[in-house]
């Protein structure tokens, strides 16, 4: 049995941390499924976590390597404004080909603006639940309880934090994660069925968020 550990971030993790990310950012599968390049994918919606707010990440290790983490942010309000920012540092990095660009990038993007526009996705009640948070692992190392340590690591450090709640969104496809979720406390806010992965997916998708009051 290997030697299970959750730890804090670290500088030398980010490398995994975007591996991870982009291996398992399309329903636990790898993000190529809807982009050409997982670059786009990891500086638009991973560097926050690992470059700007790192304290608030945790990392799962087998033998000493990296093999899942939870990226939190105790303030989904500064993070939003930073998006913000972000997006159009990457308009600007492909125009000027930093990436890959291809028919399933081109495609995912129309799918996501368009279901932007025609919004319903769930929120959160960002002064019940200002915090939020992604959690992945590798897929050789789900079902051995690590998931759940990393998430009591997170929990424990928001309520010394003094932190309201804590909220994330995932879909009704992540079965386990869901009834993890709902086993340590969480309870689902909203629902909405989505469209974006339409092309991809042949069943109806789901999306859930779900929250926490920590300080309760």
């Amino acid at each position: 049995m290997p030697d299970l550990i959750v730890r804090p971030y670290q500088p030398a993790d980010r490398a995994a941390v975007h591996r991870i990310a982009g291996d398992t950012g399309f329903f636990g599968e790898p993000v190529e499924a809807l982009l050409d390049d997982r670059r786009i994918f990891s500086d638009y919606f991973y560097a926050y976590y690992t470059d700007v707010e790192p304290e608030h990440a945790w990392i799962a290790c087998a033998d000493g390597e990296v093999v899942g983490f939870l990226a939190g942010c105790v303030d989904t309000k500064r993070q939003q404004l930073w998006l913000s920012f972000s997006a159009g540092r990457t308009i600007r990095h492909i125009l000027r080909g930093r990436y890959r660009l291809g028919r399933r990038t081109y495609r995912y993007l129309a799918a996501y603006l368009l279901c932007a526009l025609r919004g319903g996705a769930p929120q959160a009640d960002l002064e019940l639940y200002p915090a939020h948070l992604h959690l992945n692992l590798d897929a050789g190392w789900r079902g051995l309880g690590l998931g759940r340590r990393l998430l009591e690591a997170y929990l424990v450090q928001l309520r010394a934090l003094g932190v309201a709640g804590v909220h994330l969104e995932t879909t009704n496809r992540n079965v386990v994660a869901c009834r993890l979720y709902e086993k340590i406390g969480f309870r689902l806010l909203g629902t909405h069925t989505t469209r974006l992965w339409a092309h991809l997916v042949r069943e109806p998708v789901e999306d859930r968020c779900y929250g926490l009051l920590v300080s309760s």
